[in-house]
């Protein structure tokens, strides 16, 4: 149901760039293991198929190449020397961009129906990968091997639409740098130029200034499995037929603010409570509920761990919050989890899940920011507790980042989706295209949970606003 319409490179302007090399700190170290991370913006776009190849597609690649030579990382390769000792001896991996690197850009062309991909019902998750593009394969050059960080696909809905999917390596950037280079090609894109974009003071700050002990790189850049990286270690990929469904919550501000009301009179003392903490623990409270339901209790993480144990995981940005501060345009990595683990699963699917998961949360969120040390102080177990084989569910997003803000100048998505959460059960989280104070919640589950999930979020709902409005 997918015709490429054309495969293209498209590099920064020439001798823009250069050679160059970006070092990865242990932040970035975390992530060189994990899967890649995709994102799909849907626009409305009723124009036929001449107009897209004609208009479009120019100025998606000239605005595309303009970026680049701004944000050069994603135009380069991670650079990696293979040790089967598992120890890099000084020589760390590292992001480099040498004259000539590009991105991969695919056009193409989709038969399927663009609204019935553009809602919240529960649709099939296989539907969505056609339109993820692909990393490149990792090759050989001298003693060292290049793995592609980025790639990029635009797909035309004749008529209806288009979807732009970005596909990276997290190891590249967090969701904090991809905003911010979306929101630099939607800048060019829109006027032609970078002198927008330039006089915005947006530029991306490449300087490696975070300080932390060096103990930290001793263990993230010998973690198990970094030996297997070499001209044969495989990208992970999103693609073929798959029992999972997605759908999307929509969490709106009344609906937070009885959820807060109801939570403020069951748990008085909890110190920290706001509407991504109250919104996490709901969806939290209600998968709990659906596997119950189901009798589906085990989940992606959970092969030969622990049977009670269950694990909330979400990031925080530490940008501002490490010393000294960095800015906001700091590229890269920058993420400390804020993991909260309970120790009797059963507690989530009760009465009282919500409340459970709320608390559990809150708490894990006010101890971790509460100090300005925080970040550090248990720095050396996020990667034993992050891949621990217990029921893990995880955040990707922020409510913070206003995704449906990406515009290339004809109008805002219509729809966000992240496919990547289809990887390990995770939730995507991010701010509501119809009013500020609004959260949509991504949900990918095996189908028989997905429809009792529907059912339960809803009747959680109602009750809690029958029981406040008794």
């Amino acid at each position: 149901m997918l015709t490429v319409l054309e495969n293209c490179r498209v590099s920064p302007p020439p001798s823009t760039v250069g050679d160059k090399s970006l070092p990865l700190t242990f932040f970035d170290a975390i992530w060189l293991l994990f899967f890649p991370i995709s994102q799909v913006f849907f626009y409305e776009l009723p124009h036929p198929k001449s107009y897209f190849l004609e208009t479009i597609v120019p100025k998606l690649k000239h605005s595309l190449s303009i970026t680049l030579q701004h944000f050069f990382p994603f135009a380069g390769n991670l650079i990696v020397i293979p040790n089967p000792n598992r120890c890099f001896n000084g020589k760390k991996p590292e992001i480099r961009h040498v004259e000539g690197d590009s991105v991969a850009l695919t056009f193409a062309e989709y038969e399927l129906d663009f609204n019935e991909l553009t809602g919240n019902h529960t649709r099939e998750c296989h539907k969505f990968y056609p339109l993820i593009p692909l990393l490149g394969q990792p090759s050989k050059v001298y003693n060292y091997v290049t793995i592609p960080l980025f790639s990029l696909q635009v797909t035309l809905f004749p008529n209806k639409g288009i979807a732009i999917g970005l596909t990276n390596h997290h190891r590249l950037c967090d969701a904090s740098t991809r905003f911010n280079f979306l929101k630099a090609w939607t800048s060019i894109a829109k006027h032609g130029t970078d002198e927008l974009f330039l006089a915005s003071g947006s530029l991306p700050f490449y300087e490696r200034v975070i300080e932390y002990p060096e103990s930290l790189d001793e263990i993230y850049f010998n973690q198990p499995g970094i030996e297997t990286i070499d001209e044969g270690y495989k990208i992970p990929h999103l693609v073929g037929g798959t029992d999972k469904a997605r759908a999307t919550l929509v969490l709106t501000q009344a609906h937070i603010n009885r959820l807060k009301k109801w939570l403020s009179t069951q748990s008085p003392t909890l110190e920290y409570v706001s509407s991504f903490s109250v919104a996490c623990a709901y969806v939290w409270s209600c998968i709990a509920k659906a596997r119950a339901r189901t009798g589906e209790q085990k989940g992606e993480n959970d092969n030969d761990g622990d049977d009670d144990l269950e694990r909330f995981i979400f990031p925080v940005d530490w940008r501002s919050r490490i010393h000294p501060p960095l800015p906001p345009t700091y590229f890269g990595n920058c993420l400390g989890p804020c993991i909260t683990t309970l120790t009797k699963r059963s507690l989530l699917a009760g009465n009282k899940g919500f409340q459970t998961a709320a608390e559990l949360v809150g708490k894990a969120l006010s101890e971790t920011l509460k100090t300005k040390d925080a970040l550090l102080k248990d720095a050396d177990t996020w990667l034993e507790r992050a891949y621990e084989p217990v029921l893990m569910i995880g955040v990707s997003g922020t409510p913070k980042m206003k995704v449906y803000d990406i515009d290339f100048g004809w109008g805002k998505p219509k729809k966000h989706e992240t496919p990547s959460i289809d990887y390990n059960g995770s939730i995507s989280v991010n701010a509501s295209k119809d009013s500020a104070g609004d959260i949509e919640i991504g949900i990918s589950l095996p189908t028989k949970q997905m429809d009792a999930f529907i059912s339960i979020s809803r009747s959680e709902l109602e009750s809690t606003f029958y029981d406040q409005d008794e």
